[in-house]
């Protein structure tokens, strides 16, 4: 047997703390993971988890601020760098990000027994605190351009804080949560945006003349301000149901605005390399989101409604988020930007298929009892696949 070498230990927490990316990848996949293993068996009566959410909030709780934005942080403070070419966020400072994130997943576990407003104020401090972190990188930088980003975190942490109001108030759970999925929502068009048409057109130029993305221009100016318009009308519904129809046309309308800007993406060249599909296919479940939200506002649906918020939580942020730590990891680790055959089978699959798994079972309500396991059991897959894949990539030099 080898025996370690002294200080081993050492010097591999120096090295996982040298990028954000490191701790938040691997946690944030192995924390997905054990999030729907454990609310599955709990919403089915089979266990029960030491917190002072209902199984419904605490599954809405954990995916929006407990996965998304450890996944946020690890893409940011890997990203954050290159924009402002300053030295990335590492040592006790970065591991104090990770333990305050890692704090609040133990303060809502256990909130039964240390009270929820206690579990509460822990678990909301992440949020900001990486706002302003990430904020203070930009204005030392003077990188004014990317601000946005900061302020969909700020306005993240706002929707955190009326979950815990709405919760407390209420016991249910409904404009928050609109709200908080509506500020993913507008961070992955944004960031998608900018990424999907760079990586696609990189890729293609690698492989010769073709039609390449086009670049953000007057149009995507204008799908923006459509998306932005019916994601802020979506949770004013939730309030004015007499309203319904309004948000419906204008959810209808920015799906329809969002598949054409992808459609200029040509989405169609990437398939030989599914590093880059990967994320096309990630964006489409955001324009196919709106439209089923939509229609359900406009229908008076609940079934359309659950599959169109599925369709932006299991498979717009599942799989976008699956996309970008995979080709994130390959990339800051020196591997070659290309999907291996197992990275295909053992996580886009899963992931894709559990999304559709998810809409199935919104939309068919009768075979809840056999979709929604397997929904659970391809999303666990997708999520483990990824820490026993890139763990490795993320642990060692």
């Amino acid at each position: 047997m080898q025996i370690p070498a002294p200080g081993a230990p050492r010097a591999l927490l120096r090295h996982c703390l040298s990028g954000g990316f490191r701790p938040f990848f691997l946690a944030g996949a192995l924390h997905a993971a054990l999030m729907i293993g454990l609310w599955v068996p709990w919403y089915l009566g089979f266990l029960h988890v030491p917190t002072a959410l209902s199984p419904l909030a605490w599954h809405q709780h954990e995916l929006l601020y407990g996965y998304v934005p450890a996944i946020i942080a690890g893409f940011l403070l890997a990203a954050v760098p290159n924009w402002t070419a300053r030295r990335p966020i590492s040592g006790l400072p970065l591991l104090c990000l990770f333990a305050l994130w890692l704090a609040g997943r133990l303060a809502i576990a256990g909130s039964e027994s240390i009270g929820p407003a206690t579990a509460m104020i822990v678990a909301g401090a992440f949020l900001p605190v990486l706002a302003i972190a990430i904020l203070r990188e930009l204005v030392l930088a003077r990188n004014a351009r990317n601000y946005k980003v900061a302020i969909v975190l700020f306005l993240l942490s706002a929707t955190q804080w009326g979950f815990y109001y709405e919760f407390d108030r209420f016991g249910l759970i409904d404009i928050s949560n609109r709200l908080a999925i509506a500020a993913i929502i507008l961070l992955i068009c944004v960031i998608g945006g900018r990424i999907i048409p760079a990586f696609t057109g990189n890729w293609l130029r690698a492989r010769g003349p073709g039609t390449l993305p086009t670049p953000f221009n007057h149009v995507d100016m204008a799908v923006m301000v459509l998306t932005a318009l019916a994601l802020v009308a979506w949770p004013l519904a939730a309030s004015y149901p007499s309203l319904q129809p309004i948000p419906g046309m204008l959810l209808v309308a920015a799906g329809i605005a969002q598949l054409f800007r992808q459609a200029r993406w040509t989405p169609h060249r990437t398939l030989a390399e599914p590093l880059v599909t990967i994320l096309h296919l990630a964006f489409f479940f955001v324009p196919l989101g709106f439209g089923l939200i939509g229609a359900a506002a406009l229908l008076d649906d609940s079934g359309l409604q659950s599959a169109g918020i599925h369709s932006w939580t299991s498979g717009a942020i599942g799989t976008m988020t699956l996309a970008v730590m995979t080709r994130a990891t390959r990339g800051h680790t020196g591997q070659s930007l290309h999907a291996t055959r197992t990275t295909v089978i053992l996580i886009y699959a899963p992931i894709v298929l559990a999304t559709l798994a998810r809409i199935a079972a919104a939309l068919y309500p009768g075979e809840m009892m056999l979709l929604l396991p397997l929904a659970a059991l391809l999303w666990i897959v997708a999520f483990l696949a990824f820490a026993l894949l890139y763990g490795p990539l993320l642990l060692r030099k």
